[in-house]
């Protein structure tokens, strides 16, 4: 069976492949690779620099050469690493071949070709690339994937500032809002994860098999291998790798990082969750109406039906991200001794965690993007709800001495339905001043929303 979007184990590269175009050339074996041939190109041209008398720095032309195989590094590029792969049964040791293979009739870089990969352990350039791979994913596609998300919950925050709405504490009717405000609310929460995942300092380690640049110093003993390997690692692209230089290792960088990074992507997974259920509830209250797409069908039997599916494709695979999140969190920053090989299998699969909270943003911001606002079920669930303004009738009994105010509206309102009438009469009876009476009266449980709708237009 060949493999097509179809026979596809992973309903990321199946079903749903053509939704991730933008994290596929990141976060592929082919990112890899080419983070890869970046690394080992970046340390090359560093070393010829370095001045050592055996590796003169090299000229314009080759620095220039060396820089295109990693910015016109392609599919083919990738696909000849793997059959070199075949033989050699080692990726990175692929990589270095390939380099090598490069260098062919070309005489100044094939007289430095023992220098690609000098001194290095296969981590030095796995490490380093998967920071760059995470790098790229999460300015690339993660944070402008929230960040659209952001975009549209604000402008809802604006547009329906103003319109009431009835809130629910514990299922049950509770003090009004507006959608607005319930809008803005998720907007300060996931502006504030944003800047958790856009703070972490995505690290890299070039220190040698067990971080203590052993084969380095066997080479040249006077040389500051450290000073140098930082000055590789924090040196902006593309002569370097922008990266955060991390100073102590084992064989493998620590990974803290990634498992900071990553429990900080699903933690604002986590706020879309809760957004994804009570737009759910919403949508099943009626508050907010789908608009309907030409051809699309609800359901196989009920013809009437206009599911929420954008929501519950979002809760789904955000969940399903958030799963693997946890575990890429828990194992990595774990490694037996100076080095065990169980990190190398997971560390493959950042792709899916990041692939399935992608995919969730795109779902989420499509449905997002259907809502209408049902303005009359709104206030009609309102009008219907004379009880919740049981909370500003007591608390004005409060300001004014009342006695046993709070005992009072229980007894009134509790567990009851609630008229307008039967709140103006308690209203009628009670001994504050007129004008606060007549403030009272002209309440509305759609009147009766504090300070939401300035709230909402803050953020």
């Amino acid at each position: 069976m060949s493999l097509s979007t179809i026979t596809a184990l992973s309903p990321l590269d199946g079903r749903y492949a053509t939704k991730l175009a933008a994290l596929r050339p990141i976060m592929s074996e082919h990112g890899y690779m080419h983070r890869r041939v970046q690394v080992e190109v970046a340390w090359f041209i560093a070393l010829s620099d370095a001045g050592f008398a055996e590796f003169k720095p090299l000229t314009t032309g080759a620095r220039a050469y060396l820089l295109g195989l990693v910015k016109n590094f392609s599919e083919a590029d990738a696909a000849a690493i793997k059959e070199i792969e075949k033989t050699t049964n080692h990726d990175v040791k692929a990589v270095e071949y390939w380099i090598k293979s490069k260098f062919e009739a070309r005489p100044e870089l094939e007289k430095a070709s023992e220098f690609v990969h000098f001194a290095c352990t296969s981590e030095d350039i796995n490490n380093t690339s998967h920071a760059l791979q995470l790098r790229s994913g999460r300015d690339q596609v993660v944070l402008p994937g929230l960040d659209r998300i952001v975009l549209k919950l604000r402008e809802m925050a604006h547009a329906f500032a103003d319109v009431p709405m009835l809130s629910r504490t514990h299922g049950q009717t509770a003090s009004p809002t507006t959608v607005g405000k319930e809008m803005a609310n998720v907007v300060m929460r996931l502006q504030t994860a944003c800047e958790k995942i856009a703070a972490v300092k995505i690290m890299g380690k070039m220190n040698g098999a067990v971080g203590n640049y052993n084969a380095h110093l066997s080479a040249w003993p006077e040389f500051d291998w450290e000073a140098f390997s930082q000055k590789v690692i924090e040196t902006p692209e593309p002569l370097g790798l922008g990266l955060t230089f991390q100073p102590y290792s084992i064989q493998i960088e620590p990974h803290d990082y990634m498992a900071e990074l990553f429990d900080a992507v699903a933690r604002a997974n986590t706020i879309l969750i809760d957004l994804s259920r009570d737009i759910w509830g919403y949508v099943s209250l009626g508050y907010f109406k789908q608009r309907l797409k030409a051809g699309e069908i609800g359901s196989s039997t009920m013809p009437h039906k206009v599911n929420p599916i954008d929501f519950e494709n979002a809760e789904g695979n955000l969940g399903l991200a958030n799963a693997l999140l946890k575990h890429l969190s828990e194992k990595l920053p774990v490694s037996r001794w100076q080095r065990d090989l169980t990190d190398s299998t997971v560390l493959r699969n950042m792709g899916v965690a990041l692939g399935y909270a992608t995919l969730a943003y795109a779902s989420l911001l499509t449905g997002l993007n259907k809502l209408e606002i049902n303005e009359e079920n709104l206030a009609e669930d309102l009008d219907a709800a004379w009880e919740v303004l049981a909370e500003p009738i007591q608390t004005v009994m409060r300001r004014f001495g009342v006695q046993g105010a709070y005992e009072k509206l229980k007894e009134v309102t509790r567990g009851k339905t609630v008229t307008a009438e039967a709140l103006h009469g308690l209203i009628q009876s009670l001994e504050i001043p007129q004008a606060e009476k007549d403030r009272l009266l002209a309440m509305t449980p759609g009147s009766y929303v504090g300070k939401a709708a300035e709230l909402a237009r803050r953020v």
